[in-house]
């Protein structure tokens, strides 16, 4: 029998409790063994549950038994989650995890360690929920030179902007409605301000550069700022606005951001909306593909985690590699990036839209009736450039990228 431990009973941990319970007929078919949870590892009790008597809140009982071969990590949080599965690791245990934040910092030290100890560190889950992205761009595209990964990776911010979008409302009142049905966290930060997709980018990057990506290094932007007149011009100009992490590799540098984004009607993740996630992946050779599914949730998320586990069954006493095993990854630096920019100001006139024509040349004027602003989209320039031009204006009211 193949013993699993699981680090954390929340949401995820149940989940995966409750998949490898459920699917236990086709478990051992798969790998001509059964395979059970034997301990759990949280501080609370949970009484009436079906797992009330695995449950154990001293991590040592799981470290130190040689008879448990792999370890769930789902608790979140850097802290205690890095030092649990270092140790796990070291002990010569594979590890599976759903924690995006342990991955993005941790990752090149534990895929070392795993290395070193013919083990495996696995991490499916930890981005785009139940779709298999890490795993198809580690093998499913071997041969492959990506040069662009563009991606709606938060479920939640997509939730808000589909609202905003559909409805015209505001961005507080969505999210209100978010929390009260479990799509955004009482403290909804690492969501809204982009931090979440600024992890799972980077954790995307680093798998098909080779080499790490500190997340801390990437440009990140939110979408507290978005209101209901973007989507009006974004209406005008066929488009809808949505929070994308985006990686493009040219031959001056590997370039990596979060920010919200026009998305044109035509582009592949225009009709990705609500609580999904959609990734579109260029390769070299073949050309442009798109992964999408629900990038969250209990079940998807644990049936991601349990597809690890599966992988780790089968190579026991082996490491599967998918990549990143080189150094640090220097991104080529936000402001050379090149983009489009809505750029709307207050007021209207001739005088308003001289001022803009003359900033930027080029450009081509945005109007949306009964808006009391001027704006234009200009023609593709650097951030520097862009910055600098935007910077001799007054009354800005919004800028969003194209």
């Amino acid at each position: 029998m193949l013993q699993v431990a699981i680090l954390g009973c929340g949401t995820i941990g149940s989940g995966v409790y409750e998949v490898i319970e459920q699917n236990q007929d086709l478990l051992q078919k798969e790998l001509k063994q059964e395979i059970r949870v034997t301990r759990i590892l949280d501080l609370r009790t949970f009484p009436g549950e079906p797992f009330e008597k695995l449950v154990t809140g001293n991590f040592k009982e799981i470290a130190e038994d040689p008879a448990i071969s792999i370890v769930v990590e789902t608790m979140g949080g850097t802290s205690p989650a890095y030092e649990f599965v270092k140790e796990c690791l070291l002990a010569g245990k594979h590890v599976v995890t759903s924690n995006k934040a342990l991955v993005a910092a941790h990752g090149s030290e534990l895929l070392k360690i795993a290395r070193e100890k013919n083990r495996n560190f696995l991490f499916e889950a930890s981005v785009g929920g139940g779709i298999p992205l890490i795993r198809t761009l580690g093998t499913g595209y071997a041969g492959q030179k990506i040069e662009e990964i563009t991606g709606i990776l938060n479920g939640t911010t997509n939730y808000i902007l589909t609202r905003m979008d559909r409805e015209g409302a505001d961005f507080g009142d969505v999210l209100k409605d978010a929390q009260k049905l479990g799509y955004a966290e009482k403290n909804p930060e690492a969501d809204v301000e982009g931090y979440d997709t600024c992890r799972k980018i980077s954790i995307l990057t680093s798998i098909v550069s080779d080499a790490e990506v500190n997340y801390e290094e990437v440009h990140t932007e939110g979408i507290t700022k978005i209101t209901p007149m973007d989507f009006r011009y974004a209406e005008k100009l066929n488009c809808s606005v949505k929070l994308v992490g985006r990686m493009v590799k040219s031959e001056d540098g590997v370039s990596v951001s979060v920010c919200p984004m026009l998305v044109d009607r035509d582009h592949p993740l225009y009709g990705v909306s609500d609580v999904f996630n959609g990734v579109m992946i260029r390769g070299n050779m073949l050309d442009v593909t798109m992964l999408y599914g629900r990038g969250a949730g209990k079940l998807p998320t644990a049936s991601a985690v349990l597809a690890d586990i599966i992988e780790a069954a089968k190579h026991m006493e082996d490491t599967v590699d998918y990549g990143w095993t080189g150094g640090h990854l220097a991104l080529k630096p936000f402001e050379e990036s090149c983009w489009r920019y809505l750029v709307r100001v207050s007021g209207t006139g001739e005088e308003k839209a001289a001022a803009l024509a003359a900033a930027f040349a080029g450009s081509e004027p945005v109007c949306v009736p009964d808006s009391g602003e001027t704006a234009v989209l200009t023609a593709p320039m650097k951030e520097k450039d862009f910055q600098a031009a935007v910077g001799t204006l007054t009354g800005v009211v919004s800028c969003l990228r194209a």
